[in-house]
């Protein structure tokens, strides 16, 4: 993931971090299966955010497979409060312009850890993992995995662009974090 930064060309570059985002989200028998999402640096270090979306997994991947999808996230500013932006705790949810929900930060769980652990050798990719393989065997495990470019707007706004690993078309999953107010 490269970072880049629009703010002056006055300053000096960013310097680009390697680092990649997984999306995970468990489909337990009786509960609507939601998508976790957990941002890294790179696959072996512990996330840096962890968030709980509203958002059905399997409309989720319906919306992707039909093209680009959009996931807002979006917050109050706070004036006297001077937090980073992924270090907001809760979100107001858009996928493609439609209020869909919240979001909730979250610190990693054992299970997310594992399933990191798991996904460890995987750079990039989609796939279910066997519900004898996850700690809850009556639920299989689906997960996507991907590199972004993240764009660092103002202190206010971050960005992060899926990245094709062909590069010939543009991302199909965009996710926008927005302070207001």
């Amino acid at each position: 993931m490269a970072t880049r930064n629009n703010a002056s060309t006055s300053r000096p570059p960013v310097i680009p971090r390697p680092s990649s985002v997984h999306a995970t989200s468990t489909t337990p028998p009786i509960t609507p299966p939601r998508v976790i999402l957990a941002i890294q640096e790179n696959s072996r270090c512990l996330p840096v955010l962890v968030l709980e979306l509203a958002i059905n997994t399997g409309k989720l991947l319906h919306d992707m497979g039909l093209g680009l999808v959009r996931i807002a996230l979006e917050c109050e500013k706070r004036p006297y409060e001077k937090i980073k932006i992924l270090e907001e705790p809760i979100w107001t949810l858009y996928c493609n312009g439609k209020k869909t929900g919240y979001a909730v930060k979250r610190e990693p769980m054992d299970e997310d850890l594992m399933v990191m652990q798991m996904l460890h050798p995987i750079s990039m990719g989609v796939g279910v993992i066997p519900a004898e393989e996850t700690e809850n065997p009556d639920s299989e495990l689906m997960y996507m995995r991907a590199h972004f470019e993240r764009v660092v707007n103002s202190r206010d706004s971050e960005t992060y662009y899926m990245m094709n690993p062909d590069g010939n078309s543009g991302p199909e999953l965009s996710i926008f974090f927005v302070r207001i107010g």
